[in-house]
């Protein structure tokens, strides 16, 4: 990629100038002569084609050109001396950002997340959750762990695993239930996907029409799995990512058929090209993918 021309001096005048108001005090801070920061930045506005300030008897004002371009690059100069600052102390960190969804976060990750720091001590890893709606570029991701098809645009997917999907709930509820059909009797916890409980009750063998009486949608299986948990009802949930809970005896799997309705994947930007820190991290998780029997 060639990047086009970029007029570092001039920028640095406007964004001096911009947090001064003032070319006068902009030169001071730069150590150079008020008229070259003035010659600067009337070099930048010519090259934008815009005014990027008012000139006042007693200062600057800003215009509405000038106010617009002046976050970009007080953030680009702010993250250079924040980098620089990094060497001269000799501790530089690649960030890492990285979106998660939040089932995958606490019922696979997070646990697994120490070996990753202690081994990568240069790597700043950044985490943040989301409910599998997440917007890559808008919120500066690196990469985000997403769960569905692996069809989407605009995107790489790496296929990490499967975590199909089985009723969970507490063992006084699990007692009551003798057969599948026996779940349409109480609650059914369920995702905003409104077709999987009855697409799990086709996969156990009910195939009389059904109608579900009662039911509560989360926008998180960690909500939904807390419900259940605390008895509101049967929750439909990857037992693969509670295995914490159904280990501690709070829930359990009455069924055993599970329905698979897509993986959990790696997800990045087509256009984004492969950081050092990118690289490392995708092959430690496929590495501690590989490496556990049964996904």
């Amino acid at each position: 990629m060639v990047r086009p021309f970029l007029p570092l001096n001039a920028l640095r005048a406007f964004e001096a100038s911009a947090r001064h108001l003032s070319f006068t005090r902009a030169a001071i801070e730069l150590n150079v002569t008020q008229a070259a920061v003035s010659h600067q930045v009337k070099a930048l506005e010519q090259q934008l084609n815009v005014m990027l300030f008012k000139r006042l008897p007693r200062g600057l004002m800003l215009t509405r050109e000038g106010e617009w371009l002046l976050p970009a690059v007080s953030r680009s100069f702010d993250s250079i001396a924040l980098t620089m600052e990094h060497f001269r102390e000799g501790a530089f960190r690649e960030p890492l950002h990285v979106g998660v969804v939040g089932t995958f976060a606490t019922g696979w990750l997070l646990p697994r997340l120490p070996g990753f720091v202690n081994s990568h001590p240069r790597i700043d890893l950044r985490l943040s959750t989301h409910n599998n709606r997440v917007d890559i570029a808008a919120e500066g991701l690196d990469y985000a762990v997403k769960f569905g098809s692996g069809a989407w645009q605009g995107l790489d997917a790496t296929p990490l695993f499967e975590a199909p999907l089985s009723p969970l709930c507490t063992p006084e509820l699990a007692r009551t239930l003798s057969q599948p059909a026996d779940v349409l009797a109480h609650t059914l916890l369920r995702s905003y996907r409104a077709d999987e409980w009855p697409q799990w009750l086709r996969e156990a063998g009910v195939d009389h029409p059904v109608f579900i009486r009662n039911s509560i949608m989360f926008d998180s299986s960690i909500g939904m799995i807390e419900a259940a948990r605390q008895g509101a009802g049967i929750a439909l949930a990857p037992p693969a990512m509670f295995t914490r809970v159904l280990a501690r005896g709070e829930l359990v799997q009455p069924f055993s058929p599970g329905l698979s309705t897509g993986l959990y994947w790696l997800v990045k930007l087509q256009s984004r090209q492969d950081s050092p820190a990118m690289l490392v991290f995708s092959q430690w998780l496929l590495q501690q993918i590989a490496g556990q029997p049964g996904l």
